[in-house]
């Protein structure tokens, strides 16, 4: 019965952007499985050229070196909410994504104008193709991926709940250490020149600091479902 309701239900784009540990990953896989929806985490499509870019011995300190690259890897992302998949040439990287080596240089990888046009080419068209709409995470969703999704949200959390979250992922993370690297990442994300991490002005804007995982899912849940009777 809910999967037949899902598949009437008019086709909603959803877009959830904020910065690394307010639940982001989770939420919006939840909300979508929850809702019959496709589910795009654009991070590790950032995550997947930045290891090509390692692997392939590219210089990350030279923005030019990196804008010249930008157009070779082929990324395919797996949009279901159940078991996303990201693959780089056909093969699987979503554990190699995940190194320390990897995140160090994400921000640098992310901030060159070639690779977010490139990057930013594959969401839009992932959201284009799903049938009965999708959820996309990032930073920049929004704002300038997808301008008109039909709602979009802002998820933010102070920083000492996002460093304890994130070195809960991480285990046996220093959690000031992890907080100071997850305000580094949000100035980096924020000050870059090409889409930086913001707000959209129509955004509802969520505060995690005190929420459970499960009342994130619930609020965000009660505002697509808002959104989709409202079409």
């Amino acid at each position: 019965m809910e999967n037949g309701a899902a598949r009437t239900a008019p086709t909603v784009i959803v877009a959830i952007d904020g910065p690394s540990g307010t639940g982001k990953s989770s939420t919006s896989k939840a909300v979508a499985a929850k809702l019959g929806l496709s589910y795009l985490d654009t991070g590790a499509q950032y995550r997947a050229i930045t290891w090509w870019m390692v692997s392939n011995g590219i210089d990350v300190t030279d923005p030019s070196a990196i804008a010249s690259a930008a157009g070779k890897p082929e990324i395919i992302s797996g949009t279901d909410p159940s078991a996303p998949t990201i693959t780089v040439d056909g093969t699987d990287v979503a554990g190699p994504i995940r190194t320390q080596e990897v995140t160090s240089k994400v921000s640098a990888v992310s901030a060159v104008a070639e690779v977010r046009s490139r990057i930013t080419e594959l969401q839009r068209a992932l959201a284009a193709s799903a049938a009965d709409g999708i959820v996309v995470e990032g930073r920049d969703i929004g704002t300038t991926v997808l301008p008109d999704a039909d709602l979009k949200i802002f998820l933010t959390a102070s920083p000492e709940a996002r460093a304890a979250r994130r070195s809960g992922e991480l285990k046996g993370a220093d959690v000031a250490a992890t907080r100071e690297a997850l305000i580094r990442r949000d100035a980096a994300d924020s000050s870059r020149k090409t889409s930086p991490l913001a707000k959209a002005d129509d955004a509802v804007e969520v505060d995690t600091s005190d929420l459970t995982l499960q009342q994130v899912i619930e609020c965000v849940v009660t505002l697509v479902e808002e959104k989709r009777a409202a079409k």
